[in-house]
């Protein structure tokens, strides 16, 4: 096939430029509150149409406009405190990688039909290699740079929905291939088959059959944790004014409750603590009365300082003292809670760059505490969204999860649901109980299927006292996740690069003139 009869763009620009920005806008509903999931399907199927075939520049003005209209709402409450700049910086940045990664998708759809123009190239490698690279895509955006932020990702917008137990095999980024391979094999059905050939439709319809079918992975039952959890709704904001402990007299307040209830361990949301109890020996003492007049030990977080460092830690507290354990939070929130490049970026935004005066250091400790022979996993805010740290939590022994996290910063907003359903979505995926706390909601205790065992609603004061399942045994989402992010990332990649190969030597071999004599 000669070069220039590569494949046409399904679309013209003038249709495919607003198609794919009301594919952003729709996918938006996908994610809470509205958390409407059936509509991933259709909203992955008009941005896939979008970018088939086009031309490289064209494929870059197309995948923008969809992450803008995406990540311009779905990450609106960045702009609830600190104003507009964070979030539409955050925004088109996150538009721009989108962008970029349509690049190779369209490209695949001007390659594969000419190496593969047959049947099992255009209806099952060609939705395979686009789904491959769409879900590449996310892993960079979740990675790169600072750490990336893996938000809004298309296998957590099936939290709600009857595809949600596929994560328990594959996680949350093999759930996102599948749902986008189906879009994609669904596409070329329309396209090749157009409804005149039933078996053509039969890749898709086994996709379709693994995610309706396929039931959670089974962990093993291995009793129950009796778990007390408060949420204090205090002044817990970054800019909330209040006065000296005021955040800790209101975890304390909302606990009261609690005293004389039998429990195996007390948790605190993310920043309970508003000062530092390894070096305060006032806060220090009034954690070891509050484990006394409840029996049991705690989990709470505070800013610690060690050295010139300063980390933001969960810490289990007893009567005797503690931390008896520490788990720093891996993950930091760039220009959050630590400010990347300070010297480059403050001439950007200085105002906004100075109010974020501490820099927190990265943790490395193991992210699961032994609490009275149970192992518990911990994520600390935005540590939940990153698969490393649940994962890692899960292969050295967590039998359940405690999350915590303030969403103080995001009242008003649907931050906090949106970080609920990665809640969920991990419950789901590792087999394990969870168990998610906020200083101001929403603080939930959810079941490994993913069902809400007990609840608080946002804005405010409780506590919840919980009998917890505990599990063990690791699901193969934890087992080979890692592998499947690989294969999925570096293997599309190597296939796109070999279709690029291909196809460069095939237009060379046309071109080349045929021997004299030949009759060529």
């Amino acid at each position: 096939m000669p070069l220039a009869d590569a494949p046409r763009p399904i679309l013209r620009l003038a249709f495919a430029a607003p198609l794919s920005t009301a594919a952003g806008l729709l996918l938006v509903a996908a994610f809470p509150a509205p958390a409407l999931w059936p509509v991933a399907f259709p909203a992955v199927a008009m941005a896939v149409v979008a970018l088939a075939g086009r031309r490289v520049w064209s494929a870059v003005l197309v995948g923008f406009l969809f992450g803008a209209a995406f990540f311009s709402v779905n990450l609106l409450f960045t702009a609830r405190y600190l104003g507009p700049i964070p979030w539409i910086a955050l925004s088109v940045l996150e538009a721009l990688l989108t962008a970029v990664f349509a690049v190779p998708i369209a490209l695949a759809y001007r390659w594969m039909p000419r190496i593969a123009p047959g049947s099992w190239g255009r209806l099952v490698l060609l939705p395979t290699l686009v789904a491959a690279l769409w879900t590449l895509r996310e892993q960079i955006v979740g990675s790169w740079p600072y750490g990336g932020f893996p938000w809004g990702r298309i296998g957590v917008s099936q939290v709600n929905g009857p595809f949600a137990e596929v994560a328990s095999w594959v996680g949350m980024s093999g759930l996102s291939f599948l749902v986008v391979l189906f879009c994609a094999m669904a596409i070329e059905y329309v396209r090749r088959a157009r409804f005149r050939r039933p078996l053509a439709a039969l890749p898709a319809a086994l996709v379709l059959v693994v995610l309706v079918a396929l039931p959670q992975f089974p962990t093993a039952e291995a009793g129950s944790m009796r778990v007390g959890a408060v949420q204090g709704n205090g002044p817990a904001g970054y800019f909330d004014q209040r006065e000296r402990n005021a955040v800790l007299n209101a975890q304390l307040s909302a606990s009261a409750p609690l005293f004389g209830q039998d429990m195996d361990v007390l948790l605190w949301p993310e920043g309970g603590v508003d000062s530092d109890p390894t070096r305060n020996a006032a806060t220090a003492a009034v954690l070891e009365e509050l484990s006394r007049r409840v029996d049991a030990p705690l989990l709470v977080s505070a800013v610690t300082e060690r050295g010139p460092n300063l980390y933001n830690s969960a810490l289990l507290w007893t009567a005797d003292g503690g931390p008896q354990q520490t788990y720093d939070k891996r993950n930091p929130v760039p220009f959050g809670e630590y400010v990347p490049d300070r010297a480059f970026w403050e001439p950007f935004a200085p105002d906004l760059i100075g109010l974020i005066g501490r820099e927190y250091t990265p943790g490395t400790a193991s992210p699961v505490f032994d609490v009275n022979g149970v192992g518990v996993g911990l994520a600390i805010c935005f540590d939940v969204i990153y698969d490393d740290v649940v994962w890692d939590g899960a292969d050295q022994g967590a039998q359940v999860f405690m999350f915590q996290t303030n969403n103080a910063d995001f009242r008003g907003t649907d931050e906090n649901l949106q970080q609920l359903a990665f809640a969920r979505m991990r419950a789901i995926e590792t087999g394990r109980s969870v168990v998610n706390l906020s200083t101001v909601g929403t603080s939930q205790v959810i079941a490994p299927d993913g069902a809400t065992l007990d609840q608080l609603p946002v804005d405010v004061a409780g506590h919840m006292l919980t009998d917890v399942p505990l599990r063990t045994g690791l699901t193969p989402a934890v087992v080979i996740g890692p592998a499947v992010k690989i294969v999925l990332g570096w293997g599309s990649l190597l296939a796109l690069a070999a279709l690029g190969v291909g196809v460069l030597v095939r237009g060379r071999t046309n071109k080349t003139p045929a021997p004299e004599g030949t009759g060529a």
